[in-house]
């Protein structure tokens, strides 16, 4: 799902289903959309990003690796608008997340661990929310891929007005028809917000390997008008104006040190999912530095 189709549509946020999704693997890497997605939304203090966010999130992600636990979850970091932080974490369905939770209730050593690593992280944060999603397959596109690769994730959140979710329906089946005939490589998942928000609210997901595809955007732009014909633009022109309250859409990027994925997503590519540490400045060059200060 490319930003200017969804931009027909008044879309401004939405995220690639396919990059949060971290569902049943198989031996290929392919990953299955999950049914049940968690998001939570960490917008960072001034001068509180980068490295110094990245080491209260370490102790996060280093506690649910000494307890073992199976609740994986992705972390990325905006590369637009205000400066932010996503982790989204997926559940086969609304009893998989209770199961979850009631184990980690139980687990003392780990419940602590992430207490203090939540009062840690809280002191560089602005505000947190949550939403909860639930996948919707009718709206979704190819929704299966090796998302151990993907390095960037597209986000864009539609509200719709009270009352247009038939209205929106149609152009969200419009968009995804076309795209299924233009272009092959085409992929999203569309969620659905059941929790955490005012009003009907879509969630569209979005993963990308390398910023290089966004240079082919006019492009692809062009083979969705000519799939869709004058009058399917037209009428999803009428649509946007009718359903579409507002919308929002930003780009963030996959932080492997913010995330706390599979061993198979490791074994795909260690360079990039286990980074080795920034290396300490030579003594001697230290020193030097510090004759230089007045």
């Amino acid at each position: 799902m490319k930003t200017l189709r969804w931009t027909l549509l008044g879309v401004c946020l939405a995220v690639s289903s396919s990059l949060v999704a971290m569902g049943q693997e198989n031996p290929q890497g392919e990953m299955s959309v999950p049914q049940v997605l968690r998001m939570s939304r960490e917008f960072i203090k001034p001068g509180k990003s980068g490295s110094v966010h990245e080491r209260t999130e370490s102790a996060f992600v280093q506690a649910m690796a000494r307890a073992k636990s199976p609740s994986y979850y992705l972390g990325v970091t905006s590369l637009s608008g205000r400066s932010c932080a996503l982790f989204l974490t997926h559940y086969a369905s609304f009893e998989a997340w209770e199961e979850d939770k009631q184990t980690t209730e139980k687990n003392t050593a780990l419940i602590g661990a992430l207490e203090r690593a939540e009062a840690a992280d809280g002191e560089l944060l602005e505000s947190v929310d949550q939403g909860v999603y639930v996948l919707r397959e009718d709206l979704s596109l190819r929704t299966k891929m090796d998302l151990s690769q993907m390095r960037y994730l597209e986000v864009f959140v539609i509200h719709v007005r009270s009352g247009y979710t038939r209205e929106w329906t149609e152009a969200a089946k419009m968009v995804k028809e076309a795209d299924a005939k233009a272009l092959p490589d085409a992929h999203w998942g569309m969620y659905q917000q059941v929790f955490g928000g005012e009003g009907p609210t879509y969630l569209v997901l979005e993963a990308r390997k390398t910023l290089a595809e966004f240079d082919r955007r006019a492009q692809e732009q062009a083979q969705f008008e000519a799939a869709l014909g004058e009058e399917g633009m037209r009428r999803l022109g009428l649509l946007d104006r009718e359903a579409i309250a507002s919308s929002s859409h930003q780009l963030f990027a996959v932080n492997p040190r913010m995330s706390y994925i599979p061993e198979e997503w490791i074994n795909a590519d260690p360079d990039f999912w286990k980074p080795k540490p920034a290396m300490a400045p030579p003594a001697k060059l230290v020193k030097e530095e510090k004759k230089t200060k007045p």
